[in-house]
């Protein structure tokens, strides 16, 4: 059963990112601020979770979530920075969208760059734990799956309407084959 919250007199905003071991794409984050009382039965870390339950559960996370927003980092700028620092950076982005200001992050992962201002927990396997983080998953995972499935049309040979830009053997065999393409994150090993 998820935790609803870390600290029940803070308002609380949970964070958490998908794409980092993709080769390409950006790196997206999400960051959520639940009612205190929010339930769903079926919320859990995105990764548990089928594509047809993660669209149900944007919805109902969307119109619950006191506010949420959703931050990306591109290719190039991961290229620049290296992933764990763009991945860092796309929460900050998130974090800034919020129209409500949080007095709490609470981190899915080990570490984190600090926000402004802004007191942070990191959570291990924090997108299993607590709701908040696993309702950022849900919305960075949905928004990101959507995107490479968009950039999919636009750039066939990768698989990425099924592989996200994820290292499978379909998506290795496109660059091996086609070459790279402006998505592609040229600071990792592609091949």
């Amino acid at each position: 059963m998820l935790k609803p919250f870390y600290h029940a007199e803070l308002t609380e905003a949970g964070l958490d990112e998908v794409g980092r071991g993709c080769l390409a794409g950006p790196v997206v984050a999400a960051a959520v601020i639940l009612p205190k009382d929010y339930t769903n039965e079926l919320l859990n870390d995105s990764k548990q979770l089928n594509k047809k339950q993660r669209e149900a559960l944007r919805n109902d996370i969307q119109e619950a979530a006191l506010a949420w927003a959703i931050a990306e980092v591109s290719n190039e700028e991961i290229d620049k920075i290296n992933i764990l620092k763009a991945s860092f950076l796309a929460m900050h982005r998130a974090v800034d969208q919020l129209t409500l200001r949080p007095e709490h992050l609470l981190v899915d992962g080990n570490r984190f760059t600090p926000y402004p201002f802004l007191p942070h927990t990191c959570i291990v396997k924090g997108d299993a734990k607590f709701m908040s983080i696993a309702a950022a998953s849900v919305l960075a995972k949905t928004y990101r799956d959507d995107l490479m499935e968009r950039l999919a049309v636009e750039f066939p040979h990768y698989g990425w309407e099924r592989n996200v830009g994820y290292p499978t053997p379909v998506h290795r065999a496109g660059i091996r084959e086609f070459g790279p393409c402006s998505y592609h994150r040229m600071s990792f090993r592609l091949l």
